[in-house]
């Protein structure tokens, strides 16, 4: 019997069931010296965003020798720094900012239909977490690392009506009479 297609028969676990698909984008690619006694040292950063587009993303640096072992390292960085971002029919719920550094990012939920209106880096950020209609603006500093971190700050601080209620220790129907959804 032939093995199914997709399967090579390597053995083992089946790469689709150990971990869900994530998908990645490389920010920036540096080549850094070291001046030593001897002369320099050439290694390389990598900065790297993975995320489902379903409400997860990670954001990672690896530094190495060498280009693709610095990318394998920045990708197990970002995976282990994954956030869960609370989404509502492809948008945020409210208004929010972030910050990192001198860097301020400000993203506020936006009709169906809008698309992410953002730039540079955080629309990689926001494409790789799922949000499909959001409005952002990048406040001070442009820095790519700055903006992703500033990005993620903003992500983690996104909480849903639900959370809201439980927190302040009132019903759903309290919170959502005073909240402003975007249908």
């Amino acid at each position: 019997m032939a093995a199914p297609a997709g399967n090579r028969g390597g053995g083992g676990k089946d790469a689709a069931t150990e971990q869900p698909e994530f998908k990645e984008a490389t920010l920036a690619v540096r080549r850094v010296n070291k001046v030593v006694k001897g002369g320099r040292i050439l290694s390389f950063s990598v900065y790297v965003i993975v995320g489902n587009e379903d409400g997860r993303v990670g954001f990672g640096k690896g530094k190495a020798r060498d280009v693709p072992e610095a990318l394998k390292k920045a990708t197990e960085a970002a995976k282990r720094a994954m956030i869960t971002v609370k989404l509502h029919n492809g948008t945020i719920y409210h208004p929010v900012y972030g910050k990192h550094g001198a860097t301020t990012v400000y993203l506020q939920p936006a009709s169906q239909g809008t698309g992410r209106i953002a730039g540079g880096y955080m629309r990689m950020v926001l494409e790789l977490v799922g949000i499909k209609n959001v409005l952002a603006k990048i406040i001070g500093s442009n820095n790519h690392n700055n903006v992703v971190r500033a990005t993620m700050d903003a992500l983690q601080k996104i909480r849903s009506p639900e959370e809201i209620a439980a927190r302040r220790g009132k019903k759903l129907d309290e919170i959502l009479a005073n909240h402003h959804s975007v249908s």
